[in-house]
C-alpha cells in the first residue's frame, strides 16, 4: 500500500511566517491559485477539521470524499499562534521553549511529544484500518507539523523532526510493505501539486 501524506496549501499565515497551529487560517488567494489537481482519483481523502486542509483536498481531488480526523490536527502552538518570530523572540516563554528543544510544553498550548503521541497514534490506526481492508492507497492531506511527527517516527531513510517538513502543497509517498511487523514507511518519492511543478 502507498500513503500519500500531504500538506495544505500555503496560507496568508504560511507567507508572513506566523505560527499558525490550530487557527482555523483559510488557503490565500495566491495560494489557491498555486495549486493544481493531482495525477490520481483517490475515492476517500483524509483531510483535518481546519479548513486549509479541505480546501487544498477538494482542488488536488475533486469528487473525493473528505473525512476529518481530529488526531491528525496540527499543534497547538499555545499563545503563541498568530504570532512571527520577530514578536516573540524576546519572550521569556519563548525563550524557555526554545532552549528545552521545543519539547516544553507551550504556554496554553500543547506539549511536542504529546503531539507526536497523538499524531503517530492517529496515522497508525488508519494505516492498520486501511491494510486491513486491503486498500492500494491511503491518502492524506494534513499539516506541516502532521508531516514531521509522523515520519519521524516512521520515516525510513530516518531524517529529524524539522527535515521531515514539506513545502506548501507538496509532501511524500511512502510504500507501507514493512508496516506491519517493523512499523516503517519507506520514502518512495516526494510530490508538489503547485503549477509550476504540473
Amino acid at each position: 500500500m502507498l500513503i500519500y501524506l500531504l500538506r495544505h496549501g500555503q496560507t496568508e499565515y504560511n507567507a508572513q511566517k506566523r505560527y499558525q497551529g490550530q487557527r482555523d487560517i483559510p488557503l490565500s488567494a495566491a495560494g489557491i491559485a498555486q495549486l493544481r489537481q493531482a495525477d490520481f482519483a483517490p475515492e476517500v481523502v483524509y483531510v483535518t477539521p481546519l479548513q486549509r486542509t479541505a480546501q487544498t483536498a477538494r482542488v488536488f481531488f475533486p469528487g473525493a470524499k473528505l473525512i476529518p480526523v481530529d488526531g491528525l490536527k496540527e499543534m497547538n502552538f499555545g499563545r503563541f499562534e498568530g504570532q512571527t518570530f520577530v514578536q516573540v523572540e524576546q519572550d521569556p516563554e519563548y525563550l524557555a521553549w526554545v532552549q528545552e528543544n521545543e519539547h516544553a510544553a507551550h504556554p496554553d498550548g500543547e506539549r511536542r511529544s504529546d503531539f507526536c503521541n497523538r499524531v503517530c497514534k492517529t496515522l497508525a490506526d488508519l494505516i492498520d484500518k486501511a491494510l486491513a481492508e486491503g486498500q492500494e492507497r491511503l491518502v492524506i492531506v494534513a499539516h506541516g507539523g502532521t508531516q514531521m511527527a509522523a515520519l519521524e517516527r516512521f520515516g525510513v531513510p530516518r531524517r529529524s523532526f524539522p527535515d521531515w517538513c514539506g513545502p506548501n502543497a507538496g509532501g511524500y509517498v511512502l510504500d507501507a510493505r514493512d508496516w506491519p511487523e517493523q512499523h516503517i514507511l519507506h520514502l518512495v518519492e516526494t510530490v508538489q501539486y503547485t503549477k509550476e511543478n504540473g
